[in-house]
C-alpha cells in the first residue's frame, strides 16, 4: 500500500501540504502523491515546479467536475416544497454526483494508507464517501471556519438530523468533519470556531512554518516562485521605500463592485504611503490593467511566502476578509472585516455564521 496522498484545490492548499511533508523525517520525503484539482484554480506550471523539488513521488492533475457540468443533476437541487421531498432529492444528488466523478478521478485512492483532502465540500468529498474510502479533511483556508462554518451554513434547518444522516448513515453528505468516512478534520485554531465538531483536531500552521530550515524554505520557493529574479528585483526596489503599504485583494462580489472596493481602499491608504498590490490567486480582476501605476506581486505566490524574504518589510498591510494572522512582514496589519463589506453588498452574503447563530436561537 502507498503511504500518503493529498488533494489540493488552491495554491494555499499546496503550501500547507509542503509544510506537512517537510515536517516528516527526511526518509519519508519523496513518498507522497500530490493531486492538483483544476476545478477552481489554474495551477499553470506548478506541477512541473513541484516535481523538480523531489519532495513528492508523483504529482497528478485532477479534472474534477463541478455539479454544473452535469445538467441532469439540476432537478435534484429544486425545492420540492417540503423537507421530506427535498431530503429524498438530496439523497439522489449525493449518489449521482459521486458517480459522475468516477471517469475523471486520476488515481485509486483505495491504494493509500492516508488520504488528505482540502475542501471536501467539493465533489471529491462525495466521491470518497460513496466509495467508502476513509480520509482526513483539512481546513480550506487559515481559520476559515471562524468566519464561515460552511457545513452549518449550507445545512441550515434540521442541522442535527442532516449531520446524523451523513455521519451515521451516509445517505447524504455534509462536509467539514461530518462525512461518514471522514476520520478527522485538521484546523489551525479550534478556540476560534464557534461550533466545534468532535472530529476537529488542531495543527497550528505557524508552528509548521516556524520549524522550517533555510533548506526547507528554498524547496518551497523553488516550487512556488515562477519568476524568482523578478520577485527579488521587486523586493530590492521596494526596500528603498520606507512607507510601503501592501493591499491584499480578495475575490469578493461582482467584478465591478470589487473594482470599486479596491479603488476606495487605495484612495484611502495612498495618503499614508506608497501602495503595493498583492492580488489573491483566485481573483480574476485585472489589477495590472486597472492599476498599472502601482507595483504588484505575482498573484500565484501564496501571501505567506513573503515572510521568507528578509529584506521585505511593510509599514502596513491592509486586507478585507483575508485572514492575516500569518503575516510577519508588516509593522501594522489592518483587516477591514464585515462592517466594511456591509457598505458594498447585502450583509447576508458575507455574514454567514451570524445566520447560523440566528437559526439556532429559533
Amino acid at each position: 500500500m502507498k503511504e500518503r496522498i493529498y488533494v489540493c484545490h488552491t495554491y494555499y492548499h499546496v503550501y500547507v501540504t509542503f509544510l506537512k511533508e517537510l515536517k516528516l523525517p527526511i526518509e519519508k520525503h519523496g513518498q507522497a502523491t500530490l493531486v492538483l484539482s483544476k476545478m477552481s484554480n489554474d495551477f499553470e506550471e506548478l506541477k512541473s515546479r513541484v516535481e523538480s523539488t523531489g519532495l513528492f513521488a508523483e504529482v497528478l492533475e485532477f479534472d474534477e467536475k463541478n455539479e454544473k457540468c452535469f445538467p441532469e443533476l439540476a432537478k435534484y437541487r429544486k425545492d420540492s416544497g417540503n423537507f421530506l421531498g427535498n431530503l429524498l432529492r438530496r439523497i439522489q444528488f449525493t449518489r449521482r454526483l459521486a458517480k459522475a466523478q468516477e471517469p475523471y478521478v486520476p488515481v485509486d485512492f483505495g491504494e493509500y494508507g492516508d488520504v488528505y483532502v482540502y475542501c471536501d465540500s467539493d465533489p471529491i468529498g462525495y466521491y470518497l464517501n460513496r466509495r467508502r474510502i476513509y480520509y482526513h479533511a483539512l481546513e480550506d483556508g487559515l481559520n476559515c471556519l471562524k468566519n464561515f462554518d460552511a457545513a452549518r451554513y449550507d445545512n441550515r434547518g434540521h442541522f442535527g438530523l442532516k449531520a446524523f444522516l451523513s455521519r451515521r448513515l451516509n445517505l447524504i453528505f455534509v462536509q467539514n468533519g461530518y462525512g461518514k468516512y471522514c476520520l478527522d478534520m485538521e484546523v489551525n485554531d479550534i478556540s476560534l470556531i464557534q461550533y466545534p465538531c468532535p472530529r476537529y483536531i488542531e495543527e497550528p500552521r505557524q508552528a509548521l512554518a516556524d520549524r522550517l530550515t533555510e533548506e526547507d524554505r528554498q524547496i518551497i520557493l523553488k516550487a512556488f516562485i515562477r519568476d524568482k529574479e523578478t520577485l527579488e528585483r521587486q523586493i530590492a526596489e521596494s526596500s528603498a521605500v520606507s512607507d510601503k503599504i501592501l493591499i491584499l485583494t480578495d475575490p469578493l462580489c461582482t467584478l465591478d463592485v470589487r473594482e470599486r472596493i479596491f479603488r476606495d481602499i487605495i484612495e484611502t491608504y495612498e495618503k499614508e504611503g506608497t501602495i503595493f498590490i498583492k492580488p489573491h490567486p483566485r481573483d480574476e480582476l485585472d489589477y495590472r490593467a486597472l492599476f498599472p501605476q502601482y507595483p504588484q506581486f505575482d498573484a500565484t505566490v501564496p501571501m505567506e511566502l513573503l515572510n521568507y524574504f528578509r529584506g521585505l518589510r511593510f509599514k502596513k498591510v491592509v486586507a478585507v476578509l483575508t485572514e492575516v494572522k500569518a503575516i510577519r512582514f508588516a509593522d501594522e496589519i489592518v483587516r477591514l472585516g464585515e462592517d466594511f463589506m456591509d457598505k458594498y453588498e447585502d450583509p447576508l452574503i458575507h455574514r454567514q455564521n451570524e445566520q447560523v447563530g440566528i437559526e439556532r436561537k429559533k
